[in-house]
């Protein structure tokens, strides 16, 4: 599902709603999730799951097509963990 199918479906899910209103809606929760997390906090939604970031050391990497070795520099990358419910839903608990 893309983000347009989303927005699709919770815009014929709620008729009250206009189509641009929910367009909005996500568009801010995404904004939320990416500027908490931007920050280096946690979010967690209760049965979904959570994001958080975690940070990679630097490192010494290896070119796969030369075998010359190559210094990583640290980063950070978004990690998501699964809710327990999400979880079983998927294994049909």
């Amino acid at each position: 599902m893309i983000r347009s199918e989303l927005i699709q479906k919770i815009a014929d899910e709620n008729p009250h709603l206009y189509q641009r209103d929910v367009e909005r809606i996500v568009n801010t929760i995404f904004e939320e999730v990416i500027e908490a997390m931007a920050r280096g906090d946690r979010v967690e939604l209760r049965g979904f799951g959570a994001f958080s970031v975690k940070k990679r050391d630097a490192r010494v990497g290896r070119n796969p097509r030369t075998g010359e070795s190559v210094d990583v520099e640290e980063k950070h990358v978004p990690f998501f963990k699964t809710g327990k419910l999400l979880r079983d839903r998927l294994n049909g608990n």
